[in-house]
């Protein structure tokens, strides 16, 4: 009988591992039993603690871990929630055994999250992996991967949907002309990405090395979220009043309560009209094209989630906010912001921004988690359709209603003491374009494709936000030429980028021209169950 170390590494909050606990014990129980049958002995490298939770809780304690961890032992990471990256990092850069990281089919915390985040750390990180993922580990597509990891340590997983992006065979020369010039202008000009405080939550897949950045002509402004804070306690009551004033006309449900600790109060929405007032100042006063704020560590402790912010910097119909001489600051321009400081999505962001407004295209764009997917129990869409989501971002011109049909709740208490509004609403139908980069061999690539966002009767719209994280914004897509399967073997991050398009050809020209124009900045392109 082969032993197999377990690790499961936890989020930073104890509050978030205690709750979360029981989801993965049930998973790792089902891993142990499937293991156990095909004679394989699965033992936790960590005990369950007395606190109430067995999850690696910090990078330290991961160090501990793995240094009482056989290095030529398999091992198995697996998840069933959101998890900090660096926790496990550490010991998996050094571990000589066999690598599988497990999911489980599930939006609930959510562990296909965690499970990506870790993935694209390693690939980053230049450490070899299997991956595997599955609902109740009895179906024969994860029974079959696991025996190929038991006897050789790797899974061959399908890629046949990949295909490397020729600026030759890519459309007009009006098109390939636009790219050049984009490129040309971003090395000339510059670019400057503000990042208030690097690293959110462990995605060390989420951070660019500044030395890939600088030959494109982008540079990164280091802010502080402590300056962040101060700025935003300088902000009048009434200018934020504005801000919300604003909010509430163009028709933004605000479901509000009284009691800070469980209800979203008014207090908390002109708190985060003030964080957004002060963050668009910000990055007028650091000529910042672009800003990340990490929120997550730290802030929350001091000011209500950057969630409602982020959704009003990231549309081009927002509230005004001006300068000390009375100007406004990039008057009907969305600031692109990138949720949880993901430098990946925030350099994707800018080139969207750059080529969509170039083309007269929608410009609002946003990162989603990969949170889920499920067939639509409703039958009105016969592909698999996945569930986008996240916290924060998500522009209400993504909305159905728009404005209007945006709502915002109170975060969920355990990630945020302080509440805090989200920009919950459910996208419009419409075509888009999905993309990533990411850091592999010291280099930045992209993976980019096409999709549609779908809509579905309330009925199966609402069990999918109630089997995730229902205050969130959500995207229901389904993904042209992709598998679920083969998406969840490729992708290198828990985030995907989404932009909508007019209709169809104009969404094939933007993603012609965005691939073009990273191809020109020296970013390594592969189309995804597309041809151009």
């Amino acid at each position: 009988m082969t032993k197999i170390a377990l690790v499961a590494s936890g989020d930073l909050r104890e509050s978030a591992n205690i709750l979360c606990w029981p989801a993965q014990q049930a998973m790792e129980k089902k891993l142990t039993d499937v293991l156990a049958a095909l004679g394989h002995d699965l033992v936790r490298a960590h005990p369950v603690k007395s606190s109430g939770h067995g999850f690696i809780a910090s990078q330290r304690e991961g160090m501990d871990v793995f240094a009482g961890i056989d290095p030529q032992m398999p091992l198995i990471v697996a998840e069933a929630v959101w998890q900090y990256s660096h926790h496990v990092l550490a010991g998996l850069c050094f571990h000589k055994g066999p690598i599988l990281t497990v999911a489980n089919w599930s939006g609930q915390w959510p562990g296909l999250v965690g499970l990506l985040n870790l993935n694209g750390s390693l690939t980053k990180a230049g450490v070899s992996y299997a991956s595997l993922w599955s609902a109740d580990f009895d179906d024969t597509f994860f029974l079959n991967g696991l025996e190929e990891w038991l006897e050789s340590g790797k899974i061959k997983q399908d890629q046949s949907h990949i295909a490397p992006f020729d600026r030759q065979y890519a459309g007009s020369e009006k098109d390939d002309a636009l790219a050049v010039r984009i490129a040309d202008d971003l090395r000339r000009d510059k670019s400057i990405m503000g990042v208030f405080d690097e690293g959110c939550m462990g995605m060390y897949n989420a951070i660019i090395p500044d030395e890939l950045l600088m030959p494109m002509g982008i540079f990164k402004e280091r802010l502080s979220q402590s300056a962040l804070y101060h700025a935003a306690l300088q902000v009048s009551e009434t200018d934020a009043r504005t801000v919300y004033d604003w909010l509430v006309a163009k028709g933004m449900t605000f479901h509000l309560g009284a009691d800070h600790q469980t209800d979203l109060t008014e207090a908390q929405v002109l708190d985060q009209c003030r964080m957004y007032i002060a963050a668009v100042r910000m990055a007028d006063v650091f000529g910042c094209e672009t800003i990340g704020i990490q929120y997550q560590q730290g802030l929350k402790d001091l000011l209500p989630a950057s969630d409602l912010v982020e959704g009003m910097l990231n549309n081009d119909e927002r509230p005004e906010v001006k300068r000390a001489d009375g100007s406004v600051i990039r008057e009907g321009e969305a600031i692109v912001h990138f949720n949880e400081v993901d430098e990946c999505a925030g350099l994707d962001g800018l080139l969207i921004n750059r080529v969509h407004r170039a083309l007269g295209q929608p410009v609002e764009n946003t990162l989603h988690d990969i949170r889920w997917g499920d067939q639509d129990h409703s039958g009105t869409v016969k592909d698999f359709v996945w569930v986008f989501e996240i916290s924060g971002a998500a522009p209400p011109a993504h909305h159905l209603g728009g404005w209007a049909g945006t709502e915002s709740y109170r975060q969920p208490a355990m990630y945020f003491p302080n509440g805090g509004g989200t920009v919950k609403g459910i996208a419009k139908l419409g075509e888009i374009i999905w993309s990533r980069i990411f850091v592999e061999d010291g280099a930045l690539h992209m993976d980019i494709g096409r999709g549609q966002a779908v809509e579905l009767p309330e009925e199966e719209t609402r069990r999918r936000s109630e089997g995730t994280t229902f205050e969130w914004p959500m995207m229901h897509a389904v993904l042209t030429g992709v598998s679920r399967d083969q998406m969840m073997a490729r992708h290198k991050a828990n985030h995907i980028q989404v932009v909508y398009a007019t209709d169809a050809p104009a969404a094939d020209q933007a993603l012609r021209v965005r691939a073009a124009l990273a191809d020109a900045l020296g970013i390594q392109v592969r189309l995804c169950g597309v041809q151009v």
